[in-house]
């Protein structure tokens, strides 16, 4: 059956995410099983006047490069991909995969293969967004295997993706525009600030040097849905321990109970109650997959459960996220990896957030009441 929210939702990727312009080459990209999304965003394109380039990747090509493929075919540096990400002006990103633990019993070192194969197209990729010569904007096709991820049937999962774009709105472009204005007062006095503190009762006290660093307003204008403030953290500055609240998921691997410490910026000491393995395949990848490349303020709280989906689980309201590895270069972060891996702490049970001392955020909520709310 057809559901106008997929219209809605490509008019906002491409009319308000995006700004596409007449002319202009706009690359979209994702899982063929996206393809009702990839048709609508194909039309609104068009309506526009650009020039819709369309590349569908079935989920079995990727995970047969993996198991099937040798090392230099896994870590093979696509020159086609590098070239794309040089000439387009747009990159509109569908996630949507068929089976989301398609790659679970791949070997991680493998996985930190492919990673490294990406790297110069991800440090592209980085660059050109950073000097504002690329704009892109990546969302989420309501798949089977995300609402089974989520514990939702996909009527409700529908309504979950659709209701985080805030289409569940008169005006959604409005509302967008208003978290913008509120997230700008979080920038405005974030961008003063010299050290960020965060505490749970569970177990994290870090401490995070942030001065000089640049603070970025996620307003729809680059995921959908959005809904956070970041930077990237000194490279020096990081110190002790964060203790995750939820499986942190990458590549549809699950690594739970995850704990890092930090001393001079770098992770020292890590553990996992599941999936450990993995964990350190990841972090030992390259120099820089052991520091923090992006701290984080989740701030949509119309998204308030955990779904396995870092697309939402990042943004939920009265979270933080600390990602290891890259950088993003417009943030003022310098670090460089193949790997950028977000991981979520809950603050909405006994969280607290110190700015050079002063309590910002107690239990998930901001003190400053122009701050973004439920």
């Amino acid at each position: 059956m057809h559901d106008e929210r997929y219209q809605k939702l490509a008019r906002l990727m491409v009319e308000y995410s995006t700004d596409v312009k007449p002319g202009e080459l706009v690359y979209l990209s994702g899982h063929a099983s996206s393809q009702p999304l990839f048709v609508e965003v194909y039309r609104a394109i068009l309506k526009v006047g650009a020039h819709p380039v369309v590349h569908m990747m079935p989920d079995e090509c990727i995970e047969m490069k993996m198991r099937e493929g040798s090392d230099d075919q896994i870590r093979f540096e696509d020159p086609i991909q590098l070239f794309i990400i040089n000439k387009i002006d747009v990159l509109i990103h569908f996630f949507g995969e068929i089976n989301t633990k398609a790659l679970t019993s791949v070997p991680p070192e493998k996985q930190a293969l492919y990673s490294q194969g990406r790297k110069p197209y991800f440090k592209r990729y980085l660059e050109r967004t950073a000097d504002k010569s690329l704009r892109w904007v990546g969302g989420q096709f309501p798949s089977h295997a995300a609402a089974q991820d989520a514990e939702m049937s996909l009527s409700e999962y529908e309504d979950f993706v659709f209701n985080a774009c805030l289409l569940h709105l008169p005006d959604p472009v409005s509302a967008w525009k208003d978290v913008h204005k509120r997230q700008q007062a979080m920038v405005d006095y974030l961008s003063k600030v010299r050290e960020l503190r965060f505490t749970t009762p569970q177990g994290t006290d870090l401490k995070l040097g942030v001065e000089g660093r640049t603070w970025i307003n996620c307003d729809g204008c680059a995921n959908i849905p959005d809904g956070e403030v970041f930077t990237g953290p000194r490279e020096d500055a990081t110190e002790g321990v964060v203790c995750y609240s939820f499986p942190a998921v990458y590549r549809g691997n699950e690594v739970d109970g995850i704990r890092l410490e930090f001393k001079d910026g770098k992770v020292v000491d890590a553990s996992a109650s599941k999936n450990e393995k993995f964990l350190f395949a990841m972090l030992d990848q390259d120099f820089g997959a052991r520091r923090l490349g992006e701290i984080a303020f989740g701030t949509n709280y119309s998204i308030t459960r955990y779904t396995k989906n870092t697309l939402f689980d990042e943004k939920i309201g009265g979270t933080f996220h600390a990602a290891v590895g890259a950088a993003f270069p417009d943030s003022g972060g310098t670090n460089q990896s193949g790997l950028h891996w977000d991981m979520v702490c809950d603050l909405r049970k006994g969280g607290k957030i110190f700015a050079d001392g002063n309590l910002i955020s107690e239990n998930g909520l901001f003190t400053d009441k122009n701050w973004p709310r439920p």
